[in-house]
């Protein structure tokens, strides 16, 4: 009986190692090498390394835009690194906004190992720099997320002062995902990666706007409007047509109007 009783728990514990190895694997897909820079597209920038408040070394670069105070923080999504959201940057200098992008621990040349409470970290670490560093008014940040991104700026939105807050193709939760991707394969019970963000949306007082794609074959439209419904004013949706990953880009001079009107409005 003890030998069965050893046997399960064993069994059991190589389950869960494998979900949790199975989990990060799903969401986190960091690549090291920078394969481009913004010199490569015709956009100045400061190459930057700041550290987290648990002491690793994050790299990101600032494109400045002339005569411009507004700084849009960028998170980019669960893949490569800031090599490869170059057009992002450079759409956003054509419309003359100074652009901070950064990578997570674990991405590009930043040190660690990502997960959940490390992205957190890492976000605030990106803010502060903008505002005890760079000197940037909090009220002139614009916290701009993609996908996991979102989930990173909404957190980040939760607890900080900032201009506005830009939510593009976020997922209202890890668990709620799940359940969309596995819907007959209950694995949503062992996510430990939360992302909550339908928790934390409703606590936001500034600005937002939410973009997403009715499209969006990785994260469907409802997560954008289970968002926008708990969101409070003011607030404002724009709606795309096209896939998770190329629809901004089909419509990014629409987007960038969207985007340029909704500051305009919202930021003096």
């Amino acid at each position: 009986m003890l030998r069965k009783v050893i046997l399960l728990i064993i069994l059991v514990s190589l389950f869960l190692i494998y979900m949790r190895i199975f989990e990060y694997k799903s969401i986190f897909y960091p690549e090291k090498t920078i394969e481009f820079t913004p010199l490569g597209r015709g956009l100045n920038y400061e190459d930057i390394f700041f550290k987290t408040q648990d002491g690793l070394i994050l790299n990101g670069w600032f494109i400045p835009a002339q005569n411009q105070d507004i700084v849009v923080l960028y998170f980019h999504g669960n893949a490569g690194n800031i090599s490869h959201r170059i057009e992002v940057a450079k759409l956003f200098n054509e419309r003359n906004f100074s652009f901070f992008i950064f990578d997570y621990r674990g991405f590009g040349r930043s040190q660690g190992s990502p997960s959940e409470l490390g992205t957190y970290l890492d976000a605030i670490a990106a803010y502060e720099y903008l505002v005890k560093t760079k000197r940037i008014p909090p009220e002139k940040i614009v916290l701009y997320g993609k996908s996991l991104g979102a989930a990173v700026a909404i957190d980040l939105a939760s607890k900080v002062k900032a201009g506005a807050l830009i939510s593009e193709s976020g997922f209202s939760s890890i668990v709620n995902l799940a359940k969309d991707i596995y819907k007959f394969i209950p694995l949503w019970l062992f996510v430990t990666q939360k992302y909550d963000s339908l928790k934390k949306v409703g606590t936001i007082t500034m600005p937002k706007l939410f973009i997403h794609s009715k499209n969006d074959e990785i994260v469907p439209f409802k997560h954008a409007q289970m968002l926008f419904t708990a969101a409070k004013e003011p607030k404002e949706l724009y709606v795309m047509q096209g896939g998770h990953n190329d629809a901004f880009y089909i419509y990014n001079q629409e987007c960038m109007l969207k985007i340029s009107d909704f500051l305009k409005r919202h930021l003096k």
